[in-house]
């Protein structure tokens, strides 16, 4: 079944008196998930940060006691990882060459680490909660907080230097390609494209039919991960045993229409 989202009513701006209106976006295009290929997933992972470097895939993984970064080949034992000290809670991860970030959730900073070892080189405060993280060509930080905004911040400083609000509450992890960025949405099967330029909503893509039904002792969908040179992704959920390397198509395309 379809998670429902509620879009936004967009109002129309009257400009200075003239007779024309400001032409309203478009509606989201209907997309769902086609399953290409299947993968083992570590079930004791609460998967909260996925993404790919290279063919390295790094995974943040979250609660307390339990919290770490891994990475390694997709669907196999990590090469390299690292534990978040209790009562640390681990979240979204972006990698930006020699050098990643990884959120914290309620902790109140980011920490920036080496990307090959994975040590922790400084930890830099922000406020408010740390959900999702990834990043644009030019480097830009784009994070969530569990609200309807997108933050962005420097590389380097992790400094704010603008937001965008998309309308839909409650976005979860990041995936970034170019200036799109898609989101899951929190207890939902819903993946969101978002042109980050604008907040605009241009795809919800269902992703719920991936676990039907979720097994007893697993939890939501939850990470992204674009596949370098592909048009596909790998897509899993906390503590799920399966991730799957998917294709987003629309839904006319699924059903033979």
């Amino acid at each position: 079944m379809r998670n429902p989202i509620i879009w936004p009513v967009l109002a129309v701006a009257l400009v200075g008196g003239c007779a024309g209106t400001q032409a309203e976006p478009a509606a989201p295009e209907q997309l769902t998930v086609q399953v290409v290929q299947t993968l083992p997933h570590d079930t004791s992972a609460f998967t909260e940060g996925l993404e790919f470097s290279g063919t390295t895939l790094y995974e943040s993984r979250g609660l307390d006691g339990q919290s770490a970064l891994t990475a390694g080949p997709a669907g196999q034992a990590p090469s390299t990882r690292v534990a978040l000290p209790s009562p640390l809670f681990g979240e979204g991860v972006t990698v930006l060459g020699p050098k990643l970030w990884q959120l914290t959730w309620q902790d109140g900073f980011a920490i920036e680490r080496d990307s090959k070892t994975l040590a922790e080189l400084r930890r830099v405060p922000f406020e408010g909660e740390g959900w999702g993280l990834c990043h644009q060509p030019d480097g830009r930080l784009v994070m969530s907080n569990g609200s309807s905004s997108l933050t962005f911040r420097d590389p380097q400083t992790f400094a704010v230097t603008g937001s965008v609000d998309v309308g839909v509450d409650q976005l979860n992890e990041l995936e970034c390609v170019g200036d799109t960025v898609y989101a899951n949405v929190w207890k939902t099967g819903t993946i969101l494209r978002i042109d980050a330029k604008t907040g605009h909503v241009t795809g919800s893509i269902d992703a719920g039919g991936l676990r039907t039904p979720v097994t007893p002792g697993e939890d939501v969908l939850n990470g992204i991960a674009a596949i370098p040179g592909t048009d596909e992704f790998l897509v899993t959920g906390k503590l799920w045993p399966t991730m799957f390397r998917v294709r987003f198509v629309p839904e006319s395309a699924r059903k033979g229409t």
